[in-house]
């Protein structure tokens, strides 16, 4: 067994199959030995609910293209992916969950097999949960590169995101005029109660409780989201002085 199959094989569902699968298999040596990757029908025998582990193993890989994506890994990318894994599961596991990033970001892949395989498995809430996360791995250094905005755009697009959201998302990270409004998913000259109504509507699609089988250290992390979306629906009230 590899040097990480007796501590990733318990928690693992879907990722084993599928590109996910051969990525995995490629940095465990034989944790995999009883799952052929070669088969696009290896999926289809395994669980369908998302799993923590499922969810930070496919984070992993996400983040290794988008570290990747302007030809250098900066520490302030590395140091941002560590502090999120501390927060979420602690240092033991995150330090383990470095290792597999390290070897993740030598292989080879396609990021739009590794996306749909995700977008096949993954929940909503749990895909806007990662572009998210991969908005911060590219503003760690304060920039928000063209290169990274690109990358990050195409991995949207393959998980299937939609445009609003993804445009909502992004203004949480690259700040302008519109910002606020941008990520209540409405334009500047929206009513009042439009305001109001975009609001409920995104604080449903946002909360953390859509996370929360999951378990509580990725609610902490949706919690950071759905605190962007306050914000901005507290900038919008105080300039128009709403109620």
């Amino acid at each position: 067994m590899g040097r990480y199959g007796k501590w990733l094989g318990g928690g693992l569902g879907w990722v084993l199959g599928g590109p996910i699968g051969g990525i995995i298999g490629f940095i465990a040596g034989s944790m995999y030995d009883t799952v052929s990757t070669d088969s696009p029908t290896d999926t289809a025998n395994l669980r369908h609910r998302t799993s923590s582990d499922d969810f930070f193993v496919s984070l992993l890989i996400l983040s290794s293209a988008v570290m990747k994506a302007d030809n250098k890994v900066l520490k302030s990318e590395l140091d941002f992916v560590r502090k999120f894994f501390t927060q979420q599961i602690g240092a033991t596991r995150t330090q383990q969950y470095m290792l597999i990033l390290r070897d993740i970001m030598q292989k080879e892949y396609s990021l739009h097999d590794v996306c749909s395989q995700i977008r096949h498995f993954m929940e909503m809430p749990l895909r806007l949960q990662m572009l998210h996360y991969l908005f911060g791995i590219a503003k760690a250094d304060g920039f928000v590169s063209e290169s990274e905005t690109e990358t990050i755009h195409k991995i949207a697009n393959y998980l299937g995101i939609n445009p609003n959201d993804y445009e909502s998302i992004k203004a949480m990270f690259v700040h302008d005029s519109k910002s606020a409004y941008k990520i209540l998913e409405i334009s500047p000259d929206a009513s009042d109660e439009e305001v109001k109504k975009a609001y409920r509507k995104m604080a449903l699609k946002y909360h953390p409780d859509k996370v929360s089988h999951l378990g509580e250290e990725v609610q902490k992390a949706a919690n950071e989201k759905f605190k962007e979306l306050n914000n901005s629906y507290e900038t919008i009230k105080k300039e128009r002085g709403m109620n």
